[in-house]
């Protein structure tokens, strides 16, 4: 049953990156160029939590979002994400993805890569270490069922991100052991503080067009972000910017 699952995900790539390669708008931003990114080489990546990050040339971007699903406002996010022809990586909230499973077989469908976000969102640095395990291990496992019906062993996406992220070097470790490669940022959005989608917009490409490229962290849940993804995704294509969309090792087996 793993074999069928993980070759159910590298089909659901294949699929998605024809219709990414036929975008009906030659204009849109599409997605320039698809990273593997191997957990056994690269376990943990972002400037904000660590010292390395994915090598990303000058203007290339790899766009993430947190939380979700959430249907009022990761819907219109896929739908932004759609029209430009962009692929991204969602970091699921395994309740939510038990209460959405359509929202989630939908990422899948459109080409995104489905990852990890625990199953409630606990600060795992204040959390006892049995019950942190326990939350990050139920996560992968709801957002596993909510996509190809049943849990994987190992899961097809090795990918996690931490709540808030907040680790510990034990947590960290785990997580390399088990083959998961840990995903940080390198530039957030800031979009948990109250503002408009005009001035998150000038928030995020003000640090953009000074890190020039890296990691960007969102959050699908929140409405200014989904008000904001069509103009931002807009600033992207018209100032150069190059999106990269992050997926596993065809077969990747966590801890084997």
């Amino acid at each position: 049953m793993t074999r069928i699952l993980i070759v159910a995900w590298t089909l659901l790539i294949a699929i998605a990156a024809p219709a990414a390669a036929q975008c009906p708008r030659s204009d849109a931003l599409g997605t320039a160029r698809t990273l593997v990114v191997d957990p056994a080489a690269t376990p943990r990546v972002g400037t904000k939590s660590f010292p390395q990050t994915l090598p990303l040339a000058d203007k290339e971007v790899v766009l993430t979002f947190d939380d979700g699903p959430f249907p009022a406002t990761t819907g219109p996010i896929l739908a932004a994400l759609a029209k430009e022809c962009v692929q991204a990586t969602f970091f699921l909230i395994g309740k939510h993805a038990t209460e959405y499973p359509a929202l989630v077989k939908r990422m899948a469908a459109a080409g995104h890569t489905v990852a990890h976000h625990s199953l409630s969102h606990l600060n795992m640095e204040q959390t006892a270490p049995d019950v942190a395990i326990a939350d990050i291990e139920r996560g992968i496992t709801a957002d596993d069922i909510a996509l190809y019906g049943r849990a994987a062993t190992p899961p097809p996406v090795p990918f996690f991100r931490f709540p808030y992220f907040a680790s510990t070097p034990a947590l960290l470790d785990l997580m390399q052991t088990r083959g998961f490669a840990v995903f940080g940022a390198d530039l957030w959005a800031s979009d948990w503080n109250p503002m408009t989608p005009q001035q998150q917009l000038a928030l995020v490409t003000g640090r953009l067009a000074k890190a020039r490229k890296g990691i960007i962290l969102f959050h699908d849940p929140k409405a200014q972000t989904a008000a904001m993804m069509p103009d931002f995704l807009r600033y992207l294509r018209v100032n150069g910017y190059r999106v990269v969309h992050i997926v596993p090792p065809a077969g990747a087996t966590p801890g084997g």
